[in-house]
């Protein structure tokens, strides 16, 4: 059975001459010859071995993006192939596009509320102005703050005072829980009084000429923001990304100037999930503009390392004040988008329905309706129609980790004036982590953490029952398999089974160091009868007993389920 082995196809990736793996045609080009396992698997973080410090800067349109992606990436077909960054174990390693941290390990209310900051905040006594941004929703500036550290500072606008930055710092921590590497941000304040310009600083004119930037531009900006009754601005200020910044990433194909970037984007499990993650903050503005790659080096070697960079398109805060349809649709989806058109507006599409507890710092944001499977954001990418069962189960999990607590430690970094805006905001997503964990984890088997001890007693756990949202009498059931690592044939022992999560093996067991089983594990229940899908493990024999190297919850190619719906008239009504 093949899967999706980073560690077998690393090294024998290692084999091929480099100019094959800048392509990107990584998996089509290496050989399936080799033992199924070897001696490390399952490895817990993605080779990056070779130099990338020819990678230079470039920039991807905005306005290209967005038209390809409305207009071709719309109408691509799902290739229905697992994630290639997976390693055998269905799990996704370390890298330098992510890093796991909630669900694998303990994340507590204090590492959730640091996130990402590992340095001293900026001193907002002054602030020299190096840049102006004009462009997007959120005006702001590159500035120096009092100690000489560059920061980007970004404010809110009129109608959603601290919506924007409030956004920004919530969704920051969430995101970084998840794994994605985040800008270290912090809420501060900002003076026109304490301003200086830089003198190289340049504003573009409507003209395309770049002339001097005066403390008239830089008040006409602020004429587009909120400002405190004291005449201060709250702003959220982002820590200046180390490294040299090379411009945002795909969400599909590689970076043909890095040559660690050999598994296709659409095929990283963690730009899949983001699917599942954007539900559920409600991060509608999927787009290579707010992602970042930078080139730093690390152990004496020069990589790439990507950044999710803005996550500040959340819980409502991407939409305009009378713009409605964001998350239920995309900019342009025909179906709809006709059916108003051809009914003279008479036939409502859900948004237009939909009941809404506006608070100026949250925007439209609910619960009640919600459907991860329905949900929309500004654009389709390539990663995110790749969405699979298995991925959004893997997503799903790490939802379900956020407890009532976290999430409320998490949007207390807010810093909301409004307790009820607060109070809200926690509401709301927790009613969403409810509803994408009843969903995706009974979507499939949800067998989860199979351990055999030494003993011949295999365990396991059931996730859709851990977090409560399926119960009721199951049986477990198990075929168990002798399995020669070097060939991948499997010869069939016996069938076990049980009520409980703890199933015995059968007699004959190999008992041998070195010695592999593999067993197919299923789950009969009355209420959900995809579980009767069983999931492929592996084990190894050691001199102290039994190791998981291998589990394939589903096969190398399967049609997605609850993962995704394509957009059609029956998701919409």
């Amino acid at each position: 059975m093949s899967t999706s082995s980073t560690t077998s196809r690393a090294r024998k990736a290692s084999l091929l001459i480099l100019p094959v793996a800048a392509l990107g045609i990584f998996a089509s080009a290496v050989s399936t010859k080799g033992p199924r396992f070897y001696p490390d698997d399952p490895i817990a973080r993605e080779p990056e071995s070779q130099d990338a410090s020819h990678a230079q800067p470039y920039e991807i349109g905005s306005l290209y993006e967005m038209t390809n992606n409305l207009f071709v990436t719309s109408g691509y077909k799902p290739s229905g192939k697992r994630a290639q960054n997976i390693n055998t174990i269905d799990e996704v390693p370390d890298s330098s596009w992510f890093t796991n941290r909630i669900g694998v390990t303990t994340v507590t209310v204090d590492e959730l509320v640091r996130g990402p900051i590992r340095g001293a905040a900026p001193d907002p006594s002054r602030w020299v102005l190096t840049r102006e941004k004009t462009s997007g929703a959120h005006p702001g500036f590159t500035a120096r703050d009092a100690k000489g550290e560059t920061w980007f500072l970004e404010f809110d606008p009129p109608p959603f005072p601290e919506g924007a930055t409030g956004a920004v710092e919530v969704a920051t921590k969430i995101f970084w829980a998840f794994g994605y590497n985040q800008v270290e941000s912090f809420l501060t304040t900002f003076d026109p009084k304490r301003v200086e310009i830089d003198p190289k600083a340049t504003l573009r004119r409507p003209s395309g000429e770049r002339t001097r930037f005066s403390k008239d531009d830089m008040n006409a900006i602020l004429e587009r923001v909120a400002r405190n009754a004291d005449g201060t601005y709250r702003v959220v200020a982002g820590r200046l990304i180390p490294g040299k910044i090379l411009g945002g990433f795909q969400y599909v194909g590689t970076r043909p100037d890095d040559p660690n970037d050999v598994i296709p984007h659409e095929y990283r499990r963690e730009l899949r999930a983001l699917r599942v993650f954007g539900a559920w903050t409600n991060l509608t503005d999927l787009k290579a503009a707010n992602t970042l790659d930078s080139l730093v080096t690390e152990n004496g070697r020069s990589i790439v390392k990507h950044y999710l960079q803005d996550v500040g398109s959340t819980f409502g805060m991407c939409n305009d004040k009378y713009e409605w349809d964001l998350s239920w649709e995309h900019f342009y989806q025909a179906d709809t988008s006709l059916r108003r058109l051809f009914s003279l507006g008479f036939a409502l599409s859900p948004w237009q329905t939909v009941h809404y507890v506006e608070y100026p710092s949250i925007g439209k944001f609910e619960g009640d309706r919600f459907d991860p499977r329905k949900w929309r954001p500004q654009t389709p990418t390539t990663a995110y129609l790749e969405l699979r069962d298995d991925d959004a189960f893997w997503a799903a999990r790490r939802v379900a980790v956020f407890t009532d607590e976290l999430i409320r430690a998490a949007v207390h970094t807010g810093q909301y004036s409004d307790p009820a805006a607060e109070k809200y905001l926690g509401d709301v997503l927790i009613k969403r982590r409810d509803k994408i964990t009843s969903i995706y984890l009974t979507a499939v088997n949800p067998i989860v953490n199979p351990h055999l001890d030494a003993n011949g007693r295999l365990t396991v756990d059931n996730a859709a029952f851990a977090a409560g949202v399926a119960s009721g009498p199951a049986t477990y059931r198990a075929s168990w398999f002798r399995f020669d690592n070097a060939t991948g044939e499997t010869h069939p022992i016996a069938d076990t089974q049980s009520s409980t999560t703890t199933i015995d093996a059968p007699a004959g067991l190999p008992a041998s160091s070195g010695d592999f089983v593999t067993v197919d594990i299923s789950v009969d229940s009355q209420a959900h009868p995809t579980w009767r899908r069983p999931i492929r493990t592996s084990f190894r024999r050691g001199a102290d007993g039994w190791t998981l190297v291998g589990l394939e919850r589903l096969p190398e190619t399967a049609a997605t389920g609850a993962a995704a719906q394509k957009p059609s008239r029956s998701s919409f009504e």
